[in-house]
């Protein structure tokens, strides 16, 4: 692989992939736990020179639930949790529209991504997305960015040979956030050669 000029972007999920999500809404700092081993997941790819970086959808806040001082506290917590194990997020994108606001942030739409990568100068195919939920990856997709579906929260119950209905073409496949992290370090010393299974189309009838 081709030596790059700038820091490798990862971009993560937060409600599912960092924290559980177990709740309706996350409306407190009380609310967030981390998914176990998530964490250090992160640290892994701080101290191998990855820049980690969570795009959310938070309509919670354009709904009226809680507003940015308690998101900021959550993500304080989420902060200090990651730096108590070595890690640490650069930058929380966030969407705070709902659905009926036909916004260009809120994913499966591409916005967030687009600021990701002008913010952090790095091209959208080289942003590697990765999350739980088949709507960020399809927010990667719409931006060019290539996706990494993790199974595990709502996605537990799938695999690669029944992936999530809609998941794009192409999307890599991963257990947990840190089979993605070893499946990503391999790609990158072996320039393709990951332990990960990628959705392909269903064969013609």
């Amino acid at each position: 692989m081709a030596a790059q000029s700038h820091p490798p972007v990862v971009v993560l999920d937060r409600d599912g992939t960092l924290n559980v999500d177990d709740k309706a809404i996350i409306a407190s700092a009380d609310d967030w736990v981390p998914v176990p081993g998530a964490l250090e997941a992160v640290a892994r790819l701080n101290q191998a020179g990855w820049r980690v970086v969570v795009a959310t959808n938070q309509s919670g806040l354009g709904r009226g639930l809680f507003d940015v001082a308690t998101m900021n506290a959550v993500h304080t917590k989420m902060h200090k949790m990651l730096a108590a194990v070595g890690g640490r997020v650069d930058a929380v994108f966030f969407c705070p529209h709902t659905r009926d606001d036909a916004c260009d942030c809120r994913k499966p739409q591409p916005g967030l991504m687009h600021a990701i990568s002008e913010r952090f100068q790095v091209p959208l195919s080289e942003m590697a997305v990765a999350g739980n939920t088949v709507r960020h990856i399809q927010a990667g997709q719409a931006a060019g960015s290539p996706g990494h579906l993790l199974l595990v929260g709502k996605c537990a119950g799938y695999s690669a040979q029944n992936p999530p209905p809609d998941v794009p073409v192409g999307t890599q496949l991963h257990a947990s956030l840190d089979a993605f992290v070893d499946a990503l370090f391999a790609q990158t010393n072996t320039q393709g050669q990951a332990q990960a299974q990628v959705h392909q189309p269903p064969p013609s009838q």
